[in-house]
């Protein structure tokens, strides 16, 4: 992208305030938002977005890191409200950017980061482990750290306090009355924040067209106990790896019952161990066997806690609905809860793994069957109990689609908040703030970074566009062989197809477009014979035309000129 193509203000010489979100509005995922003063500069969370349908081959989405690069001599920290993909799983590249970043979070949070930075083979990195409560700072910028409800331990919500005023951003949360760990989120160190002032509030979007209250997540152990009760033979849990509340439930239940419990995937297992190591979850010696173990305990001692709520395809449950795993088959008689909702976009790949573990005869619990699963997020009541709490002069909805952004912006005008304080942003809007005024006063790049295999970056839109015409035309690739000296063809042009026609009609119509093109070339003069580009040309329009004309498709023509 040309470097002119967003030009900011320079900043004002007195104090500001800068807050930029570079993933996570109008998307679910990637979520991260920078906040810069005049001499520095904090990026809240860093994550990635698996691909949509059309990124053929992509492995995940990651946020662009421009505006950081710009100003990296300002860069201090890297702060982590809690340990979700969305929220981390794009802290391994911007390290790979910024290596001497310091990393700040609490316990789980950096125990998973460290996790998947090993995947990465990095050097030292400095992590900081902070505990709900705790201050920490960089240069102009404290920020606190304050507990909040989360699907996984260790969520905090950031007062990020700046020479200008306290910005404020939620990170994922709702509020849970009962949760199992018995800490509801810090109300009161909320409310105090909030009578102390703050400028500007980011806010968690996700439930904010769903009224009322998200349950608690003692709900979720009522289903499981009624679950539990009816299965006849093995129960089979998939929910997210990181959703350790929810691995907590199922333990406990497995250990009421007298199941024993096989964890299935390597995400799992190093949330398990972390989480174990750490305190969040408690599992009883003697609770855990082997997957290998499972078929040697009767069906109506085994629980499976597994990944694959999304149907990702590699993740354990998508390869057991094919029976294509080698560990765990399903079997008729399997009782499978799939403690998760669809993340938008998912709901095709979770409808199909669905189906295809009714084929194989299993029972299955989904979404909210039976109350089996709670979302993790707040609903309307509670995102207007948090603007009471904190009432702050601006607001800037995040995370969410942009319908959600929408109304939770209607939300904030409700509780009091000016409609003109209200911003409704996409990814790369850059706010400012000063003591005089706070407005939108440009935009920077916020698009997606494509990583494939290990690849960063370098697949745009001109490959994305190859691999759709290769998935739904296929392509051709001609060999043809050219004298150069004495301008003439030498033999006939050979064809080879792939994904353009069906095998056992292909050889005559090869036979077919072979001769259309031979007699093509013949036509072609003698000059034209010795330029070989001007070869490829011909070819390539030739036979996109008579291909057309054949099949009605367009597959990706490749001429290969060998000048003997």
């Amino acid at each position: 992208m040309n470097s002119d193509t967003f030009v900011l203000p320079a900043p004002p010489k007195e104090p500001f305030v800068r807050v930029v979100p570079l993933g996570g509005c109008g998307e679910i995922g990637r979520n991260m938002t920078v906040v810069e003063t005049n001499d520095d500069l904090v990026v809240v969370d860093c994550g990635l977005m698996f691909p949509d349908a059309e990124m053929f081959g992509v492995d995940v989405v990651i946020n662009d890191f421009t505006y950081v690069r710009e100003r990296a001599h300002k860069l201090r920290a890297v702060l982590v409200t809690h340990g979700h993909e969305d929220h981390i799983g794009g802290i391994p590249y911007f390290l790979k950017a910024f290596p001497q970043t310091p990393v700040v979070g609490t316990a789980l949070s950096i125990a998973l980061i460290k996790a998947k930075s090993r995947e990465h083979k990095f050097g030292e990195i400095e992590f900081v482990t902070v505990e709900p409560g705790d201050r920490v700072r960089y240069g102009a910028i404290e920020t606190e750290f304050i507990h909040i409800n989360h699907s996984v331990a260790g969520a905090c919500s950031l007062a990020l306090r700046t020479p200008v005023g306290t910005i404020f951003h939620t990170g994922d949360f709702k509020f849970d009355q009962t949760p199992i760990d018995n800490k509801p989120a810090d109300f009161a160190r909320i409310a105090r924040i909030g009578d102390e002032g703050v400028l500007c509030m980011l806010a968690d979007s996700t439930n904010a067209e769903r009224p009322g209250h998200t349950l608690s997540e003692r709900i979720v152990g009522e289903a499981f106990t009624a679950i539990f009760q009816r299965a006849k033979g093995r129960i089979v849990v998939a929910s997210f790896a990181s959703n350790v509340p929810r691995l907590q439930q199922a333990v406990d239940h497995a250990v009421r019952f007298g199941r024993k419990v096989a964890f299935l995937g390597r995400s799992l297992q190093n949330v398990v161990h972390f989480s174990s190591e750490l305190g969040y979850l408690r599992i009883p010696p003697g609770t855990v066997i082997k997957i290998e173990d499972v078929e040697s305990y009767p069906p109506e001692q085994v629980v499976v806690l597994t990944t694959g709520s999304q149907g990702e395809p590699m993740s354990g449950l998508a390869r057991m609905s094919v029976r294509d795993h080698k560990k765990f088959k399903i079997v008729p008689g399997d009782t499978i809860v799939i403690s998760a909702t669809p993340i938008p976009g998912n709901e095709k790949s979770v409808y199909k793994t669905i189906n295809n573990l009714y084929k194989l005869g299993a029972t299955v619990i989904h979404g909210t069957d039976g109350r089996s699963h709670v979302s993790g997020h707040a609903s309307q009541e509670e995102l207007l109990l948090m603007l009471n709490l904190v009432r702050p002069e601006f607001f800037v909805p995040v995370h969410g689609e942009y319908r959600m952004l929408v109304q939770h912006g209607r939300l904030a005008v409700q509780t009091g908040v000016e409609s003109e304080n209200v911003f409704v942003v996409e990814n790369g809007d850059v706010l400012e703030f000063t003591a005089e005024y706070g407005d939108k006063v440009g935009k920077t790049y916020g698009g997606n970074v494509l990583v494939d295999g290990s690849d960063i970056g370098g697949v745009g839109e001109a490959v994305l566009r190859d691999r759709k015409a290769l998935s739904n035309d296929g392509v051709m690739m001609v060999v043809v062989a050219i004298d150069a000296e004495e301008a003439r063809v030498i033999g006939d042009p050979d064809l080879i197809s792939k994904g353009v026609f069906y095998i056992p009609e292909s050889g005559e119509i090869i036979e077919e477009l072979r001769a259309t093109l031979r007699a093509a070339l013949n036509e072609v003069s003698v000059e034209a014979l010795r330029d070989v580009n001007s070869v490829r040309e011909h070819i390539r329009n030739t036979l996109s035309r008579a291909v057309h004309a054949k099949t009605k498709r367009r597959p990706v023509i490749v001429p290969v000129v060998m000048e003997v």
